[in-house]
């Protein structure tokens, strides 16, 4: 179960940035006691699935919350391994390397370290997520219509951080005994994004050859 795994030993629950609650007793929150049951089951191809009568944004922004809190954690775990000096490019393996523009603040990309295009990354997904305008909280609240959008940009660049642990800082990884648990997360994510037509493929590129891996298994 990957919430009990959080809550086990401090290490592991050092938080990059703030997590992101989801308020109790609300609707979203009972969809996500809905989603970490269904992750106990083990089938993730499962526990990915719409449930019966619910709604996609909903479903897609509780998840999205849900991957920015995971990947918050497991680069939580790895930040000092990952800095000005180790990772002067933000990248995934020799032939991926990412720019960061957010549309708004810095338009044109720029090229800058990998924590610091993970630092302004991270920022930007929670920036999107603490706008009720977007991501709303409260019942009956109309998610907008692009909504869809903007969650598709997020997925797309949280990927970018699995991308860069797993390419970059796998050693750490697995002398912190972080694995199973980032392979787990990391699924996950790709059976989610997959059940929804979220990410585009050539983003997937730079770990093909993994997703290929964990999902042939549970074809």
């Amino acid at each position: 179960n990957i919430s009990s795994f959080f809550c086990s030993g401090s290490r592991s629950s050092k938080t990059f940035k703030p997590k992101k609650n989801i308020p109790e007793g609300s609707h979203q929150y009972e969809l996500l006691k809905h989603a970490e049951a269904t992750l106990g089951s083990g089938n993730l191809r499962m526990a990915v699935m719409l449930p019966e009568g619910e709604d996609l944004n909903e479903w897609v922004a509780v998840n999205t919350v849900d991957f920015f809190n995971q990947i918050n954690m497991l680069y939580g775990t790895i930040t000092d391994f990952c800095t000005e000096e180790s990772c002067p490019v933000m990248s995934a393996g020799p032939k991926y390397e990412y720019h960061w523009a957010d549309g708004t603040n810095i338009k044109k990309p720029i090229k800058c370290s990998a924590p610091k295009y993970i630092d302004y990354l991270m920022t930007w997904v929670q920036d999107q997520l603490d706008d009720e305008t977007l991501f709303p909280s409260k019942i009956g609240v109309p998610f907008p219509k692009n909504f869809m959008s903007v969650a598709k940009t997020i997925l797309k660049r949280l990927f970018r951080v699995y991308a860069h642990i797993y390419h970059q800082h796998f050693d750490p990884v697995i002398q912190l005994q972080e694995e199973a648990h980032l392979n787990t997360s990391f699924k996950h994510f790709i059976f989610f994004v997959q059940e929804f037509n979220l990410i585009d493929r050539r983003e997937l590129a730079p770990l093909q050859e993994l997703i290929e891996k964990l999902t042939s298994k549970d074809r």
